[in-house]
């Protein structure tokens, strides 16, 4: 089961940068992590650096899969956030946290949503 959860999150997390990618998103990061988290990808568009959390579900019939993203999380992102930035010596830049929802059984069935600025 765990083994199955973990390739669904990977197959979620890379359709979820296919999609971005088409909406004109450049790649900066995936997986970038540090002792306390981790930020599933981080990525820019029109000046803007994003940090995109992905959450990716078989379907959403017991919850709604942006309530995952809860506020100990967002907190978590924002730490790690600044510490990207301060990693790569941005500075002045704008910033936005978005969530990104893969809902299927694989490539071929998932249905994705993006919440830009979703806290």
């Amino acid at each position: 089961m765990r083994d199955h959860r973990k390739s669904l999150g990977t197959a979620g997390e890379d359709a979820a940068v296919e999609h971005l990618c088409r909406q004109g998103y450049r790649i900066l990061k995936r997986n970038f992590k540090l002792s306390f988290g981790e930020i599933d990808i981080v990525a820019a568009r029109d000046g803007c650096v994003c940090f995109v959390e992905v959450k990716t579900r078989e379907n959403d019939f017991y919850s709604d899969p942006f309530e995952a993203v809860h506020e100990k999380k967002q907190n978590t992102i924002r730490k790690m956030a600044e510490c990207f930035l301060e990693f790569k010596g941005l500075e002045d830049v704008d910033v936005r946290f978005d969530v990104v929802t893969v809902i299927g059984r694989g490539p071929s069935d998932f249905v994705i949503e993006h919440l830009e600025d979703a806290f």
